[in-house]
Formats: structure tokens, sequence, C-alpha cells
């Protein structure tokens, strides 16, 4: 039976004695870590990889744009008892690719490539925003390779039936904008993503009812994404959960960030 997680913000309770996954005075910068951070070849391009912490495996997945720093208050507290992979996504952050085509699907083959260079089978996701559609894609095209899902933010079709018209045109006017700029990398590299999301995802019903891992889905009470949208993907998974914050918009993860933290570190303990 689904389970219904509607939670008033103040009750959850941060986990007490457990040491911190970095000393006092032991400052990192997330995305930008020569310490552990690398570059693996994989699927045409080089994906910029660090890692952190020891563990059950679990990828941290950030949004359109976003780099590893995006999830840097999620990193430091799983690591305390996760092995966590945070990458940037392909022509994102560190992880450039010069070619014209992106998808949301092109995307999760690369992190199931990634989980595979790592010899990790399995993992929990975490993923936002863009992330979150890509952690539903993972788990539908390599169901094997997720053990559990948090997904925040996601949407499955780019329509204003998810998303505000308002913001969709505001987007389309983005990318009209940039292509009377002189197409530099970096402009083509914005459109390519702005263009993303205004014509991607397109995850059907059947494809949702084909997740096999639990999953989590995730939104905040004045999203960017339509608090119906948002249930409508939770319906549509089997035995899935339900958490809409309220008080929050699409930054759930950041804003409510020790909430957002201990109510997924939750979930992914539960038997």
């Amino acid at each position: 039976m689904k389970k219904l997680i509607i939670i008033a913000l103040m009750w959850l309770i941060l986990p007490g004695g457990i040491t911190p996954a970095h000393p006092a005075g032991s400052a990192v910068t997330y995305g930008s870590n020569p310490r552990c951070g690398k570059v693996i070849r994989l699927r045409g391009f080089g994906m910029y990889v660090e890692e952190y912490g020891r563990g059950t495996p679990l990828l941290v997945i950030h949004g359109n744009s976003g780099s590893i720093a995006s999830m840097r208050n999620q990193i430091p507290f799983f690591a305390r008892n996760y092995r966590v992979i945070a990458a940037d996504s392909r022509s994102q952050g560190k992880s450039a690719d010069g070619g014209d085509s992106l998808s949301y699907a092109m995307m999760a083959d690369d992190y199931s490539a990634l989980l595979d260079s790592l010899h990790i089978k399995s993992a929990f996701v975490i993923g936002w925003s863009d992330g979150g559609i890509i952690g539903l894609l993972l788990a539908i095209r390599h169901p094997g390779k997720v053990k559990r899902l948090a997904s925040t933010g996601a949407n499955i079709r780019p329509d204003s039936s998810a998303v505000a018209y308002a913001d969709i045109r505001s987007m389309e006017i983005q990318v009209e904008r940039l292509k009377t700029l002189a197409l530099t990398a970096a402009v083509k590299k914005e459109i390519k993503l702005t263009r993303l999301m205004t014509h991607e995802p397109n995850i059907s019903h059947q494809a949702l009812h084909s997740i096999t891992c639990p999953v989590l889905i995730i939104g905040g009470d004045h999203d960017i994404i339509k608090t119906e949208h948002t249930l409508e993907i939770y319906r549509n998974i089997p035995g899935a959960s339900l958490w809409i914050l309220p008080g929050s918009g699409h930054d759930t993860c950041i804003r409510f960030k020790d909430d957002f933290n201990e109510q997924v570190r939750r979930y992914f303990s539960a038997e």
C-alpha cells in the first residue's frame, strides 16, 4: 500500500552523537576538491566525479546547469554513513561535452555507466529537479541499479500541466535571445540546457508503472512543479511514498536541508 508522507517540518529530529564527515577546520569545496576529484571517461565524454564517506553507495544528482556543489548540503550529511558518489552531469560543471545533443535518457545512461565504471551494482539515489528526472529514468531504464530513490522537484512532461505556462514561455524566450548572440561554446551550452527543459522529459505513466524500487517523491507546496503534477507522479509509481514540504518552493534540499536530509535518511533506512 502506498504511504502518504505529508509531514510537519518541526517534528523531524536530527541524529545525535554522529562524528562529522569532515573535522572542524577542514572545509571542503564540493565540486572543486582536488583531494578526491577525478575525471572518468565514459560514453564519449569525461565525467567529473567526487567521492566521500564509506558504506553502501549513494548517488546524488544535481539539477539543470548545476554541479556537484549544488548538493553540498547533502554530501557531508550522508557521507557519515554512505559512500557518496557525486558527479557533474554531461555538459555541466566540469563534465565538458561539445556535442549538440542532450537528453535526460542520455544522462540516465551516463550515470548507469558511471556505476559500472566504479564496479557498483546498485546504489541509493537522491535527485533534485533535473536530477530527480534522471533518477526516475535511471530506475526505469536500469532498474537493478537503484536500491531506493528520493526524487525532489521532478516533472514527467514539459507542459503547462506540470509547470506554469509563463515559466515555459520564459525559457523559450531565453533560447530565442541566446540565438541572437555570438554562438560561443558557453552560449551553445546554455541553449542546449535550456532547450532540454522546454522539450523534455516525456515519461509515460506506463514507464512509471515499470519502476520496481521504493521511491520517495518530494515537492514543495509552492514548487515550480505544480503539486497536482507531483501527485500524478506519485500515484503512478507502484508502492511510492509522497512528501510535500509545507512552506517550500523548488529548493527543498537547500532551504530545508536538515529536515530533507533526515527524512530521506529515514526512508533509505526503512525495511
